[in-house]
């Protein structure tokens, strides 16, 4: 994956969220904050509008710079945890000028360690780590077997559904939804809808680069 790469993926995953905006905010509305998707959505267009920035730096810094812009763009307590994700994936790149499977693999598994640590939270917890945590892990065993992209990406799409609906069923332990107790049981939390979204994106835009 090249930077190239790194900023198409990030249009791909606007794209899809500005598709999914009604589904994102219902859900938001019954168990979030109400601002997730406005968040989202910033943090889109401001990586989006780095194009011409981003494609002439390697994935490493693009990565920490993208991290960098997102600390200061999205409010709240989203910021911090989405930048230290990208931070800690161009801290986990440094020196590699075109990360293979694996690479990228290990620095999306920095990323995700980051926000674990940065949240304080872990799977179970109805939160985006519900899908985020066991995508990449599977992605990290999927490179390591030398998988192919096309069966690599659909493997990782049903992962990330099939853990964003788990979260239907959990109780929320963190953020606002933590205070609705066992009223939040039925809905799906909807950091873990966004992340299964992006999922869904950067791996259509993989298989689609590939096949044309």
């Amino acid at each position: 994956m090249n930077t190239q790469d790194i900023v198409s993926a990030v249009e791909a995953v606007q794209a899809a969220i500005l598709a999914n905006e009604a589904h994102i905010e219902s859900l938001d509305r019954a168990i979030g904050d109400g601002d997730h998707f406005i968040n989202v959505r910033r943090g889109c267009e401001a990586i989006v509008a780095m194009r011409p920035e981003l494609s002439q730096l390697p994935p490493a810094a693009a990565f920490e710079r993208i991290g960098m812009k997102l600390l200061s763009t999205i409010g709240g307590a989203s910021g911090p945890l989405i930048a230290s994700f990208f931070m800690s994936m161009g801290r986990e790149l440094a020196g590699i000028e075109q990360p293979d499977t694996r690479e990228f693999a290990q620095a999306l598994a920095a990323g995700v360690e980051a926000i674990k640590k940065r949240g304080k939270a872990d799977v179970g917890e109805k939160t985006m780590l519900d899908v985020l945590i066991p995508t990449s892990r599977l992605l990290q065993r999927l490179a390591a077997e030398g998988a192919d992209r096309e069966s690599l990406c659909m493997k990782i799409k049903q992962e990330a559904e099939a853990n964003m609906l788990a979260t239907r069923d959990m109780i929320a332990t963190k953020g606002r939804a933590h205070f609705l107790g066992e009223r939040a049981l039925g809905h799906i939390d909807p950091g873990a809808k966004t992340s299964q979204v992006a999922v869904f994106a950067v791996c259509d835009m993989l298989t689609e680069g590939a096949a044309s």
